[in-house]
């Protein structure tokens, strides 16, 4: 595993091409790119950001879910191929930097009345969107389906019940979990071996966001749980602009990281050692 960033840490204090310059003065060797407006799925703008990104591996996209990822779902044929023009360009970005995996919220929840969801119509349109995504990409990269909570996916039952019935992989997110009041292990639990993907943030006794090291969550608790299950994907930060002051936390925050992944290793192989003996 390897500590990476998602450049929506940087929103608002840097746009997303100028990003990269900062994560490599940082010492990041991956990252999430997070397109933010609709300008940024342009193919030109893609071009852009392989230029700038030389030398770090982008390993997913992320695009602005509210732009059109809800439409994708929607049952009137016209809405779904208008918001699969933008996925469509998503896709390609995705294409030229060579991305693994496409970060995916998905549908929102509008309303305070209990949902009935029609898993087997989400899992068709999955298919269709990977299809898609895969044709674009010649299979190199996929959609991962990230928790959050004021999503569809906002409960680790979501996920169980949508697995029996698809390949869709998933991306984890800690403060989303915490946001929807659910112990994250319970997500951990069910997305198991289709976890592709990891967000970090940090937060406090009141709920608080925080960048990774000034809150109270134990990452070297998580960190051993995901070497048990045998992720070997990166670890990505990501926070918000206002979680911290200057690009040093991030570098301190990252140092603090690769110490606790470090302290979970040394864990899970002293285990592995006593075991073995046993």
């Amino acid at each position: 595993m390897e500590i990476g960033i998602s450049t929506a840490s940087f929103f608002s204090k840097s746009t997303t091409e100028d990003s990269f310059s900062i994560i490599k003065s940082l010492g990041f060797k991956t990252c999430e790119v997070f397109l933010t407006t609709f300008s940024e799925y342009k193919y030109e703008f893609g071009i852009l950001l392989q230029e700038r990104s030389e030398g770090i591996d982008v390993y997913s996209v992320h695009s602005l879910n509210q732009h059109y990822e809800p439409e994708l779902f929607n049952i009137v044929e016209r809405t779904r191929k208008d918001s699969e023009f933008y996925f469509e360009e998503v896709c390609n970005i995705a294409k030229i930097l060579n991305a693994k995996y496409y970060t995916f919220h998905g549908p929102a929840r509008l309303k305070k009345t209990k949902y009935s969801l029609d898993f087997q119509w989400i899992s068709n349109r999955l298919f269709s969107l990977n299809t898609i995504l895969s044709t674009i990409t010649q299979g190199e990269c996929l959609l991962a389906y990230e928790n959050v909570h004021w999503t569809y996916f906002n409960d680790p039952s979501f996920f169980e019940s949508l697995k029996k019935i698809s390949q869709i992989k998933a991306c984890l997110d800690i403060k989303q979990a915490m946001q929807s009041g659910i112990d994250i292990y319970s997500y951990i639990d069910v997305m198991h071996d289709r976890l592709v993907n990891v967000h970090l943030c940090d937060y406090n006794e009141k709920g608080e966001l925080r960048i990774p090291g000034r809150g109270c969550f134990d990452f070297t608790k998580l960190f051993f749980k995901l070497i048990s299950i045998g992720y070997n994907g990166p670890l990505m930060i990501e926070v918000y602009p206002k979680d911290y002051n200057n690009f040093d936390e991030l570098a301190a925050s990252k140092e603090y990281l690769e110490d606790c992944l470090n302290k979970a290793y040394k864990k899970f192989n002293k285990i592995g050692e006593i075991y073995g003996q046993d």
